[in-house]
């Protein structure tokens, strides 16, 4: 009781402080030093904010900095979606992976316009940090490899490049050897007795998902069921969802880099364009596009 007051009599004197002496707005908000700490503390907005370093006296750095430090921080989110959605799919919950496909939906289209933080770079800019890069590439990130690994798209080399960096050696590692996302889809048809063969639903995790005649008739199964209570449809098509949003930040990606630096070597040792090029052209949950054809 003796809280409920206290807790009482602080609101009454956060309403007093806003209403401010007379002709200024009654809902101004309160701003005092504890609040602003409060704020600082939970977001750790001086941390964030000191982690852009630019390199080099180009304006345009810290442009660059900053769109990829958000677009690992969004990463980060769309990993925490799609691991959500793929736990609740190994737990037959339908509904709650169509929400958390829902939520990254939503992440993946801010991923997606990031890129637009970076459309005014131009090719003399860009040239003018590009050597402060050094080997350094968007290929080398840990997170982006993550939800590469989680589309399927497994590598062992790749984790074995971040083998010094503990953590997220660990982490990948660990992804490596878990189902994916579309894995534990294609489970969840074989448990309610769609042909999806054994040999795909219990696969070696670890090497990438090839595509398979197979799975595409159980989706065709799938879509034939048109009732609206077939969730299985909902999934299929909340997963296509997902997969053409992979398919637009590459495609952003690949326009950026041609944008800014034309068809030259990228910075991590790769063929630049071509190999974006390569990976924009890659289906995400193949037989999801090509059952389309015979429908």
């Amino acid at each position: 009781m003796a809280m409920t007051a206290s807790y009482d009599n602080g609101r009454s004197a956060v309403r007093g402080a806003a209403a401010g002496s007379a002709g200024e707005p009654q809902s101004c908000p309160v701003l005092g030093a504890d609040e602003a700490a409060a704020y600082t503390d939970y977001v750790h907005t001086e941390t964030l904010l000191s982690l852009q370093r630019p390199r080099t006296g180009e304006p345009a750095e810290l442009d660059f900095i900053i769109a990829t430090q958000v677009m690992e921080l969004l990463f980060r989110l769309v990993r925490h979606h799609w691991e959500a959605a793929r736990d609740a799919l190994e737990a037959d919950d339908t509904g709650s992976a169509l929400a958390a496909l829902r939520r990254g939906a939503g992440t993946q289209d801010v991923l997606a316009e990031s890129w637009g933080l970076l459309a005014t770079l131009t090719p003399a800019e860009f040239d003018r940090f590009r050597d402060a890069l050094g080997v350094a590439s968007g290929v080398q990130s840990a997170s982006y490899r993550q939800l590469e690994f989680l589309l399927g798209n497994k590598s062992a080399g790749m984790a074995r490049a971040h083998e010094d960096l503990p953590l997220a050696h660990a982490e990948l590692e660990r992804a490596l050897a878990e189902p994916g996302l579309y894995d534990a889809a294609l489970r969840l048809l074989r448990r309610r007795g769609l042909p999806v063969p054994r040999e795909v639903a219990e696969r070696d995790w670890r090497r990438p998902y090839a595509a398979d005649p197979r799975v595409g008739r159980a989706w065709a199964e799938v879509y034939a069921d048109e009732r609206p209570e077939n969730d299985l449809l909902r999934l299929a098509e909340a997963l296509l969802d997902t997969a053409e949003r992979v398919t637009r930040w590459r495609h952003r990606h690949l326009m950026a880099v041609k944008r800014a630096m034309g068809a030259k070597p990228g910075t991590g040792g790769s063929s630049g364009l071509d190999w974006l090029a390569r990976n924009a052209a890659q289906d995400v949950f193949p037989e999801l596009w090509s059952l389309r054809t015979d429908v």
